[in-house]
């Protein structure tokens, strides 16, 4: 996912125009509501859902794309061990191993769930600015500790990075090429070891700073958000959906699920 998530926040689509609290409320319990389901079918309608929420955002494809891929490819491995460490009589032997359809209709249901997680989170987070997003969680009662942790987290990130890639450019500029042998990890593990000393000076002094500016442990600030009838109304759509899915999963209204899709 990339670390900007919040770049095209200015992007005047309905979402993007939605209350920040209702939005995070709504969209936080669907996504909450997603991880419950234990059906494939239904699965597959949230996750159409997911992206029906995303596309509402108007927030382009190829940068959705750049930060799914790399959740894919974390979840690619429940394709090689869940169907061969499924419980159960195997359907089959492969190489040897056995294979288990309901292995791998797990691992279908896993993904398809984590995806759509991934795309509400989307379009929760990329559809306002990220402090803007923290404050909305701040104000739905949700811990300042944690709320102060990512919102300080995610905005020196950028800083930490930036110092990676001067520290990484002045190797370089040194002659130092990265090889396989001791010299190399001698230099890496400097590298690390500077890299958190200068990240650890770096946060007591912000630290001192945000206290000789009145810092109490809370964030205070002059953004104000107001409420409208429109946002009640999508708040309540969002969660039918939700209600509905769950319905659909737990009744058994699918053929699937009475066959034990889960």
């Amino acid at each position: 996912m990339p670390l900007d998530i919040d770049r095209y926040a200015s992007v005047g689509s309905s979402i993007q125009r939605w209350d920040p609290r209702f939005k995070i409320f709504s969209l936080g319990l669907f996504a909450f509501s997603v991880a419950l389901l234990k059906t494939l079918p239904v699965a597959g309608l949230a996750l159409l859902a997911a992206m029906g929420f995303l596309a509402l955002t108007g927030m382009p494809l190829a940068f959705i794309s750049g930060g799914l891929k790399w959740v894919i490819l974390f979840l690619l491995p429940f394709f090689g061990i869940l169907p061969f460490t499924y419980p159960g009589e195997p359907a089959m032997y492969l190489l040897g191993l056995p294979f288990s359809w309901e292995g791998m209709r797990l691992a279908v249901l896993i993904i398809t769930k984590a995806v759509a997680i991934v795309l509400t989170s989307y379009a929760v987070f990329g559809s306002a600015r990220f402090d803007i997003s923290m404050l909305a969680m701040q104000r739905l009662k949700c811990p300042s500790v944690l709320v102060q942790m990512l919102l300080f987290s995610y905005r020196y990130i950028f800083v930490f990075m930036e110092e990676m890639a001067r520290m990484s450019t002045a190797m370089r500029v040194r002659g130092f090429v990265m090889g396989t042998n001791l010299y190399t990890l001698r230099v890496v593990g400097n590298f690390v070891g500077s890299l958190l000393v200068r990240s650890f000076e770096r946060t007591e002094r912000v630290y001192k700073a945000m206290l000789s500016k009145g810092y109490q442990g809370q964030l205070h600030t002059l953004v104000v958000f107001r409420s409208r009838p429109k946002d009640f109304f999508k708040a309540a759509l969002v969660l039918a959906v939700a209600v509905l899915l769950l319905a659909g999963d737990f009744t058994g209204t699918f053929p699937e699920a009475r066959q034990g899709w889960y």
